[in-house]
């Protein structure tokens, strides 16, 4: 216990950090480490509990506070400090008096926690992989997740069908027990989760053989979940009450589904504009003519200018990505590239040099004033 790390670090956050910077450092981490994306890594398995459990800390006022003055001691029962001796307090000391008079009690000999009321249940999380198109349309995906749910044999009391749970004798059914311990305070006494009944304040004789006694089994499940038109990768869609049973009649926990968008071989999306380039003919971007440009609605067709130059842009309004909750779209800009002819026959070339003979004298005169500085530089 005493070998853990501190908890700003584990975030890599400073301890200054505001609740924003905590979250968001926390979704990084977790995205980074979740089994589901590093499946037989114990390593990441390992780290992801060590990010959640600190972000259970610094994600609540009450925890921070305590783990601020007392680092792990203030939010941990459990964590042992031995006293080496010259210690200026002597006697017993409820270190539940000295939390209280800070924050009003909810440690050691404060007020008590029922281990029985009901308590929700905590998130559980997915990937889904979506193309372009889906993300910017909307679609309905099935989602295969494992999550916890109350036991059907026993329903979720733990104990075999036809029995029930008794009362703990070691807590006398409070699921917390006194301790006495020798810290730098002194020796304190504080409250710890009863071994006997880990907290529960009751105990099973025959335990059920499909949970093992616990009330609860991981199962695989599949959901249908609607993506918004609009989704972008990256973002994250909660699903309420699919998450992880609660315990003692408490509601579910909620999924969080994690958006991965492939990219499209043509399109780029920028916000929610949407970028792509069209390939056109010599003579089509001298001319001007009507060509056919893709968008994510289908293909439209698109008058181009006499003239046009490679790298122009040209914008399709309303064109773009749908705004999440239906408050317009986007724009399509379709960036101008044209494609220089090769392999021409005999013919295509005297036309062309023909043309470049009848061009107007100040373009020539352009064109002979750049070889001549060429020259001068490099020599004939």
């Amino acid at each position: 216990m005493a070998d853990k790390r501190d908890y700003y670090e584990v975030m890599g956050v400073p301890k200054n950090a505001t609740d924003e910077e905590i979250k968001k450092a926390y979704r990084k981490l977790a995205k980074q480490y979740h089994p589901d994306l590093n499946p037989g890594d114990k390593t990441a398995e390992a780290k992801f509990k060590e990010v959640n459990e600190a972000y259970e800390v610094l994600s609540d006022k009450d925890k921070k506070a305590r783990y601020d003055q007392f680092g792990h001691a203030g939010v941990d029962p459990n964590f042992g400090g031995g006293a080496g001796g010259g210690s200026p307090f002597t006697g017993d000391i409820d270190l539940g008096d000295i939390f209280n008079s800070f924050f009003g009690g909810g440690f050691g000999g404060g007020r008590s926690v029922n281990p029985n009321a009901p308590r929700r249940g905590s998130d559980t999380e997915a990937t889904v992989n979506i193309s372009f198109e889906e993300a910017a349309k909307g679609c309905r995906k099935n989602i295969s997740y494992q999550k916890i749910d109350s036991c059907v044999d026993c329903g979720g009391s733990g104990a075999k069908k036809g029995t029930s749970a008794k009362t703990c004798p070691n807590c006398g059914g409070t699921g917390q027990v006194r301790i006495s311990q020798r810290t730098p305070f002194g020796v304190v006494q504080t409250s710890r989760s009863c071994d006997r009944c880990g907290g529960t304040g009751k105990v099973i004789d025959d335990p059920c053989g499909t949970c093992g006694g616990t009330g609860r089994v991981r199962r695989q499940k599949t959901i249908e979940v609607n993506v918004p038109a609009g989704i972008d990768n990256e973002q994250i869609l909660s699903v309420s009450g699919q998450g992880n049973a609660g315990s003692n009649g408490g509601p579910a926990g909620d999924l969080r589904v994690y958006v991965n968008v492939r990219p499209h071989p043509i399109f780029e999306r920028r916000g929610n504009d949407v970028w792509c380039e069209v390939p056109i003919t010599y003579t089509q971007a001298a001319l001007g003519a009507e060509v056919v440009v893709p968008t994510i609605d289908g293909r439209v067709s698109y008058q181009v200018r006499e003239g046009t130059q490679p790298g122009d842009v040209f914008k399709l309004k309303g064109k773009g990505i749908p705004r999440i909750g239906g408050r317009g779209r986007g724009d399509q800009f379709v960036r101008m590239t044209i494609e220089v002819p090769k392999n021409l026959t005999q013919k295509q070339k005297e036309i062309l040099q023909e043309f470049d003979n009848v061009a107007e004298e100040k373009n020539y005169q352009k064109r002979k004033n750049f070889i001549d500085k060429i020259k001068d530089m490099f020599g004939d």
